[in-house]
């Protein structure tokens, strides 16, 4: 029996700001105040004039995100920190882990969520309907 090759899973190239703040869990504003507070945060723009994330930007935003939120540094050290780990050669790597560690961060709550409401522990989500 012939195999046929498995395809590899397409990768998305450009993200919207939309999709960006759902993967990020930051507000449009957020992302826009941080444009300006970090050069290297300066998305494409498409023809209709809507901002345009690459991947890479993504886990940028995503590492500004862990200095910020997590390591809890000012915008200023955020913005030295972000430079050194360029000087140095490990931006792109240290992006990539803070992308990862924000996703199961994210992931982690979500499960203890989920958990609680299995235990009869939390209250579930309140529906939108009346």
């Amino acid at each position: 029996m012939a195999m046929t090759p498995t395809r590899p899973v397409p990768v998305q190239e450009f993200y919207s700001i939309g999709e960006v703040c759902a993967l990020t869990d930051l507000k449009p504003h957020v992302l826009r105040y941080w444009e300006s507070q970090f050069r290297f945060l300066h998305p494409a723009k498409n023809r209709s004039g809507n901002r345009v994330y690459k991947g890479r930007e993504v886990e940028l935003i995503m590492l500004v995100k862990h200095l910020l939120y997590t390591e809890k540094y000012t915008i200023e050290g955020a913005r030295s920190k972000v430079d050194q780990y360029r000087r140095s050669g490990e931006l792109r790597p240290t992006a990539r882990r803070a992308f990862e560690a924000e996703m199961v961060s994210e992931l982690r709550a979500a499960v203890d969520e989920i958990v609680g409401l299995l235990d009869g522990k939390a209250p579930p989500p309140a529906s939108g309907s009346a």
